[in-house]
């Protein structure tokens, strides 16, 4: 593809998309002129997906490529998980978001704070077709944030693959890891040779 529409106005995500699909344009729905909110209002992290590509395909009549993840931690019963973005109430503030998950864990021991992070990317064609992909890192949940890179819960989330925070990890080594890179991976997998 040569020109992809996010639907997202994350800068992160972004920024993320756009390594993994070097040598296309990638713009967010913004800059492509979708304007309005779209109601995240599925169950899963793939419903979500679908309702944010299908909002933004349909609008430009243009390919559209929406990504829906979060943080599923296995001692709080999955949470945040597609509520990871507004855990703590507000959308997208992630300092409230890592005081909420580490208040919520205190007490947990280390080998009680294991965790993933979850993502499901979803394309959308104008002809009505759609394809989506997920993929999982696995790590565990830091007592106390290391490091700045990244954004949302990077800080607090030690990744196996890594042997470090995502806090820590340059954007290259957590891109190799990531739950967005794989899932992407395997989005791409999926529509090779497709024509848009």
């Amino acid at each position: 593809m040569k020109k992809i529409v996010v639907a997202s106005g994350n800068k992160g995500k972004l920024r993320e998309i756009a390594e993994i699909f070097r040598g296309a344009e990638v713009v967010s729905m913004k800059e492509a002129g979708f304007v309005g909110d779209i109601e995240e209002n599925g169950a899963t992290f793939e419903e979500n997906a679908l309702i944010k590509a299908k909002a933004v395909c349909q609008a430009l009549g243009a390919p559209a490529l929406a990504d829906d993840s979060g943080l599923c931690v296995d001692a709080l019963d999955g949470a945040p998980g597609v509520y990871s973005a507004r855990y703590a109430g507000g959308h997208g503030d992630d300092t409230a978001n890592n005081a909420l998950l580490l208040k919520n864990l205190s007490g947990k021991a280390e080998g009680e704070r294991t965790a993933y992070f979850e993502s499901c990317v979803a394309l959308c064609l104008p002809d009505g077709r759609s394809f989506t992909a997920s993929g999982r890192t696995y790590g565990k949940i830091l007592s106390v944030p290391e490091g700045e890179n990244g954004f949302g819960y990077d800080p607090l989330f030690f990744s196996d693959e890594l042997g470090k925070s995502f806090g820590i990890a340059s954007a290259e080594e957590k891109n190799a890891v990531s739950h967005r890179a794989k899932a992407l991976a395997a989005l791409s997998e999926k529509i090779k040779g497709l024509s848009v």
